[in-house]
């Protein structure tokens, strides 16, 4: 899968009206920027918003409630988390654990991080009988081939990737990871961003920051705002680039969306980066799923998953989890939430 398989997600900041990514600089590498939240420098603003780039996305953190020294030095430590787990993670750095994983087949005294990612992907894909399944990658190289060829796979190309798509062939044993069988190859796309975030949020935390925001791709939260309220997130329309479909309340809770539209194989998006592993297709019925979670790391999984699992499945899914919403368009335009999904007005 890309690393860059994220909505174009709407922040409000402060009281005002809310900005697309792209007025915090996140169109480009940003580097060590910091900006107030509304958009100025300061000695010492209330909130301190910085832009950057990692795991294939802009990211964007804002803190609240501490001097702007303290501030920056806890930013130092997220954004030094996302770069190590980009370290591990990334399917775009040939010295990454997970490059040469999936080039010798076995890694030996794996980085803390992988395993913990790994057996949580593992966790997800028994929950979902197989719907999340981070083993996708020789589909994802598959199509990505072949639209460079300007063509669609054939189905039996489609199958002979698909019969090396099997998330019961990574190992994780004591101090090993090992990927068996022929062609097989891994990829963190759908738990990594979330991941990272977790990771940036706990390293805020450890500075004393009580309010923050943190998108990486995935969105987590510390507290909400510090004047009580939470922070406003917008969801990307599926099919309306300019336009979101909700905006949702978080203050503690995590959000991840998928959507059919982030990559595309063909117009029509029948045919996108989220693969259902029993087919070798894509999903034929949801355009996108948000997921609300306590992590970050479950909000991208879950939502990768329900993609796959579709309306009524993803529902019942959802009731026997605690503190886990959905918010679910389908493709006909259909747009159905969970009791418990925190939508807020503009």
């Amino acid at each position: 899968m890309p690393t860059s398989r994220r909505k174009a997600l709407f922040l409000t900041l402060g009281g005002g009206a809310a900005l697309g990514l792209s007025a915090l600089g996140l169109s480009g590498r940003a580097g060590r920027r910091t900006w107030t939240a509304d958009g100025r420098a300061a000695e010492f603003p209330s909130q301190v918003c910085r832009t950057g780039w990692a795991l294939g996305s802009g990211v964007s953190m804002i803190v609240a409630g501490l001097p702007r020294q303290a501030a920056e030095r806890a930013l130092d430590a997220a954004f030094a988390e996302l770069e190590a787990v980009e370290h591990v993670m990334s399917l775009y750095r040939p010295g990454s654990q997970l490059c040469q994983l999936n080039r010798t087949g076995e890694l030996r005294d794996p980085h803390p991080y992988l395993v913990q990612v790994l057996r949580y992907a593992e966790f997800t894909s028994r929950q979902t009988a197989g719907a999340f399944d981070i083993t996708v990658q020789p589909l994802w190289e598959l199509y990505q081939a072949a639209k460079s060829e300007g063509r669609l796979p054939s189905e039996v190309e489609v199958a002979a990737s698909k019969a090396k798509v099997d998330w019961r062939r990574v190992e994780i044993g004591d101090g090993y990871v090992r990927l068996r069988g022929s062609g097989t190859a891994v990829t963190l796309n759908g738990v990594a961003q979330g991941f990272a975030a977790d990771r940036a949020i706990d390293a805020l935390r450890q500075h004393g920051i009580e309010h923050a925001l943190v998108n990486a791709g995935e969105i987590g939260t510390r507290g909400g705002k510090p004047s009580g309220e939470p922070w406003k997130v917008g969801i990307q329309h599926p099919r309306e680039p300019d336009a979101y479909v909700s905006l949702a309340g978080l203050a503690g809770r995590s959000l991840s969306t998928s959507g059919d539209y982030e990559t595309t194989f063909t117009s029509d998006f029948a045919r996108n980066h989220i693969f259902d592993p029993r087919t070798g297709g894509s999903p034929p019925e949801l355009a996108s799923v948000s997921i609300v979670a306590p992590t970050a790391l479950e909000a991208d999984a879950l939502s990768t998953a329900a993609m796959v699992l579709g309306v009524q499945n993803t529902l019942h899914m959802i009731a026997n989890m605690q503190a886990i919403d959905a918010l679910l368009v389908t493709k006909t335009g259909r747009t159905l939430a969970t009791p418990g999904f925190p939508e807020v007005s503009a």
